[in-house]
C-alpha cells in the first residue's frame, strides 16, 4: 500500500514538473505573438518603437487597426490570399485523401515504388523545383495569375503520407463488406471510409491552410501585378516601403495577417488532437 501511494506521489509530482516545464515553454513560445499584438494597439510606435520592449502598451489605441480595416490594398491582398488558400486547400486535400486510400487500400501493380517516389518529394524543398516550375507555367502562359500558386498543390507527398498511414488503421474488412454488397470503390470510399476520416481531414485543412497562406518565395516569383498581391507578399512590400517608420501600423498587418489561421485552428483544434491521438493507438 505504501508502495503504490509513493508511486502515485511519483506520478503526481513528475506531472506537476511536465506541466510546469510546458507552460513555461508555451510562454516563451507565445511572447513574441503577444508583443506583436501590443505593438499593434500601440499609436506611438509608428513615431519609434517602444524600447525596452513592453507585452502591455503605456497607450491603448486602436488607430492602427483601424487604418487596416480602411486599407483597401489590404482588404483586396486578404481576398487574394482567400481565393488562393481556399483553392489550394480543396484541391490538395481531395486529391491526397484519393491518393492515400489507394496506396492504403488499393491493389495495383507498382503502388510501393510509386508510394517510395512520393516520400522522395518530401526531401526536395522548393527552392530547386522554382527554375522548373517557372519554365513550365511560363510555356503555358499562366504567370501572374493565380494557377501556378493553385495547380501545384495536387501532389503532397506529407498530406498523402498522411492519408495512407491514417486508412493503414481502417480495418479492410469495411471495403470487403462493401464489395460483397456490389459497390465500387467510389463508392466505398465517399460513404464509408471517407466519413471516418473527419479527424485526418482537419490536420490536412489546418496544414495546407498554413503553407499555402504563408507562401512567400513562390508568388513573390510568378505574380507581378500588385492587383494580385497575396498577404504576404503585401506585408513585404509595406515593410520595405515604410521601414520602421509605421512599427505600430506594420504589426497591426502583421496581427491581421495571421488571425485567420489562429481562428481556423481554434475551430479545428479537437479533431488535430483526435488525429493525433488515434495515430497512436496501433504503435503504427
Amino acid at each position: 500500500m505504501k508502495a503504490g501511494l509513493s508511486y502515485k506521489k511519483r506520478e503526481q509530482i513528475a506531472g506537476g514538473f511536465n506541466f510546469v516545464i510546458l507552460l513555461l515553454f508555451g510562454l516563451l513560445l507565445i511572447t513574441p505573438f503577444v508583443w506583436m499584438v501590443s505593438v499593434g494597439f500601440d499609436r506611438t510606435a509608428n513615431v519609434t518603437m517602444p524600447f525596452p520592449p513592453k507585452l502591455i502598451p503605456k497607450h491603448l489605441s486602436s488607430f492602427n487597426f483601424g487604418i487596416v480595416f480602411e486599407n483597401g490594398s489590404l482588404i483586396k491582398a486578404y481576398l487574394n490570399s482567400a481565393i488562393v488558400t481556399v483553392s489550394s486547400v480543396f484541391i490538395g486535400v481531395s486529391a491526397s485523401l484519393l491518393a492515400g486510400y489507394a496506396f492504403s487500400k488499393g491493389r495495383f501493380k507498382g503502388k510501393k515504388v510509386l508510394f517510395v517516389v512520393v516520400l522522395c518529394t518530401l526531401m526536395i524543398p522548393m527552392e530547386p523545383r522554382l527554375i522548373p516550375l517557372y519554365k513550365l507555367f511560363n510555356s503555358v502562359h499562366l504567370l501572374n495569375t493565380f494557377w501556378p500558386l493553385v495547380l501545384p498543390s495536387l501532389i503532397s507527398g506529407m498530406l498523402i503520407f498522411l492519408c495512407k498511414q491514417f486508412f493503414d488503421q481502417l480495418p479492410d474488412t469495411l471495403r470487403e463488406a462493401s464489395q460483397i454488397d456490389g459497390a465500387g470503390e467510389f463508392t466505398t470510399f465517399f460513404r464509408i471510409y471517407l466519413p471516418l476520416a473527419g479527424p485526418i481531414v482537419a490536420t490536412m485543412i489546418i496544414l495546407a491552410f498554413i503553407w499555402s497562406w504563408n507562401d512567400f518565395m513562390w508568388p513573390l516569383v510568378v505574380l507581378n501585378d500588385k492587383e494580385l498581391q497575396t498577404v504576404p507578399l503585401y506585408l513585404a512590400s509595406f515593410s520595405l516601403e515604410n521601414g520602421t517608420s509605421l512599427g505600430g501600423l506594420t504589426m497591426a498587418l502583421a496581427t491581421m495577417s495571421v488571425l485567420p489561421i489562429v481562428i481556423l485552428y481554434l475551430f479545428l483544434q479537437k479533431y488535430i488532437i483526435q488525429s493525433i491521438a488515434l495515430s497512436g493507438v496501433k504503435g503504427e
